[in-house]
């Protein structure tokens, strides 16, 4: 007698019925466990953006009370050299300049947050793979 594993002696006894169960059981199993997968990745990706996000919002808005101070005491020095009206204008332009690079840089950084993760690649994979398995046969 030959040493044969479980599975061989199984899938020489079983019919093939039960072997095409066992192989879409184990198919449906193996797609609910990439969904899950890709539910985790997607649930952790959201979370992290959004504590990032909550951060950048905490500090922006320290910055902006700081700023905002920093910016009255600069249009009145600025009103002291020149007019309330100039000085509006300048400490406005200057802060038009600040904002657009800000903003430039914002989107850089949105740009790097990972969209779609790889588990959900990894399921599109699956279909084109079985059909080709079974062209081969």
């Amino acid at each position: 007698m030959t040493d044969q594993t479980p599975s061989e002696r199984r899938a020489e006894s079983a019919s093939l019925g039960e072997l095409l169960g066992d192989v879409t059981r184990d198919l449906s199993t193996l797609m609910r466990q990439e969904v899950e997968l890709a539910k985790a990745e997607l649930k952790d990706s959201a979370v992290k953006s959004a504590r990032g996000a909550g951060l950048f919002g905490g500090a922006g808005y320290a910055a902006s009370m700081t700023l905002l101070f920093l910016s009255l005491a600069l249009w009145a020095a600025l009103a002291l050299v020149m007019g309330w009206g100039w000085a509006a204008v300048i400490v406005a332009i200057v802060w038009a300049i600040v904002g657009g690079i800000l903003f430039m840089v914002a989107r850089a950084q949105l740009k790097k947050v990972r969209g779609v993760p790889q588990t959900v690649e990894t399921l599109q994979e699956i279909p084109p793979t079985l059909k080709r398995n079974e062209e081969n046969r």
